[in-house]
């Protein structure tokens, strides 16, 4: 018996999943590269909720599927300074109706009930602007931090345009032990009574974080389908024992 064509086939079926293995690690590193990136929070205009100092993740992703949504935080090149980076949450979408009168903010003529913010954080800065039925313009959005006493948002220079917005804050993951390790929490229900906007559909649901880990997945998958195809089964049962 010649083993040559048995060998042969091994080898070339050994070539295959290890050029597998690796276009999928690729794979991987490109859709991170490009969907998400890491950014470091620096000041207290977010607080309670983000931290000076703090890493977060930013989905770049979620919004090929749908546009930003009220409460979400998002990251974005800052009309004022383009150059620099800023953290807010949205709160007008284009079309909505804002009206600030103090620390009282009102949309589409609903009064928020914002349980985000802490009492010691609400307040005016300095260069806040009266605003009374501002109609929120095409591709722009309304968007102020949670810490309202000092935060520099869209009641002082006002709207973001949509080219602007990097991302959605996903993921804090540094420091740890922090009161807000994990994923941001949604805020939502503070938004349910008014109108939803019709762009926002059934995709707005999406985390796209999670569409992240089908790659690895599928990498471990073949992994094991690997071990499986390479080993005995006695062999297998001590391979896998050891992953």
């Amino acid at each position: 018996m010649n083993p040559e064509p048995h060998f042969e086939k091994n080898h070339n079926r050994l070539l295959r999943d290890i050029v597998e293995t690796v276009a999928l690690t690729l794979l991987m590193f490109l859709v991170l590269r490009f969907a998400i990136q890491n950014f470091n929070i620096d000041g207290t205009s977010m607080e309670p909720n983000l931290h000076n100092s703090e890493l977060v993740l930013v989905d770049k992703l979620t919004y090929l599927f749908h546009p930003p949504i009220r409460g979400d935080i998002v990251v974005f090149a800052a009309p004022p300074e383009p150059t620099q980076d800023y953290v807010k949450r949205v709160i007008g979408l284009p079309g909505d109706t804002i009206t600030v009168q103090g620390t009282t903010i009102i949309v589409d003529g609903v009064t928020l009930h914002e349980g985000y913010i802490a009492a010691q954080n609400q307040g005016t800065p300095p260069g806040t602007r009266t605003i009374t039925n501002l109609v929120v313009p095409a591709n722009d959005y309304f968007v102020l931090g949670d810490n309202r006493a000092v935060s520099s948002d869209s009641r002082i220079w006002g709207f973001v345009p949509v080219r602007n917005i990097i991302g959605r804050a996903a993921l804090v993951y540094w420091p740890l032990g922090k009161s807000n390790n994990g994923l941001v929490p949604g805020v939502s229900p503070v938004f349910a009574s008014i109108h939803q906007n019709n762009n926002q559909g059934p995709l707005s649901a999406i985390n796209a974080l999670w569409l992240l880990l089908i790659p690895a997945i599928f990498l471990l998958f073949r992994q094991r389908k690997t071990i499986k195809r390479w080993f005995t089964p006695s062999q297998r049962e001590d391979v896998e024992q050891e992953v």
